[in-house]
């Protein structure tokens, strides 16, 4: 065990009802947070009383956040859980167990209809939620998207790839991003966890609503953007029949919690355009995240993205220089990278 184990452990250990815990890992992520469970004799029954503890160094990452957004949201009505115990200085949090049952790991033909219309439904109360006095949002600024959008050249392309661009490549790319950040900032702006997606969210028993996780990044921005990292989610992919059905479906919730005004084909756009800088963002990070992290997991999540941003360009004639660029350059490079196809648009769920 090392050093920092021990220390959450004695940690939970001074928790009321966590006296005689015991810590087993649950999982890690794509940061430098790790997660256990906590369980520990019950005081009232026979049964294990059991908690989730986050323990991320603080060195690297800041719980105040989490914090700060978690009771908001918990007030608000939004299924996040509850933080039981605190040490922000140390950087270890106590948090309500809502099980191990990922959304991801359960979605299929049959289910998809109710757990996407639960996913949805929490997503539009997270849009609604009142602004924070004591912890406001941070906006999605121009800055930020682009800073997003830059980790694909950098990543993906140069490094992961090898492509060395040229002036003229880096010139179109500008055009391309510079059509993507503009989108985003038009459009109406609500809470985004940014982050909202199959991985992130719990399917618990006897409700349809899931619980959320992986908020502390929230920001305020695109009405568009969370939708996108659910329904174009890069560990799964649909066929874009059903894909249309659900984007309504939360058009109409939107409509109805007057969070925008969009007609059909107007966030049809704003939420093709969203999910390319989305895509952008996440193929460099899956890059970045084999390269400086050692975390090669998700070089297999990369070629679903790039289809998406294929299929998503290839829809948009002000995009077509982009579009060509990414079938004729980097989809063939990614192909002799990983000796394998990239994605391609399918029909059935893939898993």
């Amino acid at each position: 065990m090392d050093s920092r184990s021990e220390a959450v452990t004695r940690w939970v250990r001074q928790q009321s009802g966590f006296e005689q815990a015991s810590l087993t890992p649950v999982s890690g992520d794509a940061s430098f947070r790790r997660y256990f469970r906590a369980t520990a004799p019950s005081k009232s029954s026979d049964q294990l009383r059991a908690a989730i503890v986050m323990d991320a160094p603080p060195e690297h990452e800041d719980c105040r956040p989490f914090v700060a957004i978690a009771r908001h949201w918990r007030d608000a009505g939004v299924a996040v859980p509850l933080v039981l115990a605190q040490d922000l200085d140390q950087g270890f949090l106590l948090l309500e167990d809502f099980g191990d049952d990922l959304m991801l790991s359960r979605l299929s033909d049959d289910n998809a209809d109710q757990l996407y219309g639960g996913a949805m439904t929490e997503l539009c109360r997270i849009q609604q939620a009142p602004d924070n006095p004591d912890y406001p949002l941070p906006p999605y600024s121009a800055a930020l998207l682009d800073r997003e959008m830059a980790l694909f050249p950098d990543w993906l392309v140069e490094r992961h790839l090898g492509i060395q661009l040229s002036g003229l490549e880096r010139a179109m790319l500008d055009t391309a991003f510079a059509m993507l950040r503009e989108s985003a900032m038009a459009q109406p702006e609500v809470n985004v966890h940014r982050d909202y997606h199959s991985r992130n969210l719990l399917v618990r028993p006897g409700t349809p609503v899931p619980g959320v996780l992986d908020f502390q990044d929230a920001v305020r921005g695109a009405v568009t953007y969370d939708l996108v990292s659910l329904l174009k989610d890069c560990y799964i992919r649909w066929p874009e029949s059903r894909l249309e059905q659900w984007i309504e479906q939360y058009r109409q919730l939107g409509l109805e919690a007057g969070v925008h005004h969009a007609d059909p084909d107007t966030f049809r756009q704003w939420f093709e355009l969203m999910g390319m800088q989305r895509h952008l963002k996440a193929s460099g990070i899956f890059a970045r995240l084999a390269i400086r992290d050692g975390k090669t997991r998700y070089l297999a999540d990369i070629p679903r993205t790039l289809g998406y941003l294929v299929e998503a360009s290839g829809r948009q004639p002000a995009l077509r220089q982009f579009h060509a660029w990414l079938r004729e350059v980097v989809l063939p490079a990614m192909e002799l990278k990983e000796n394998a196809p990239p994605d391609r648009p399918r029909e059935t769920l893939i898993p």
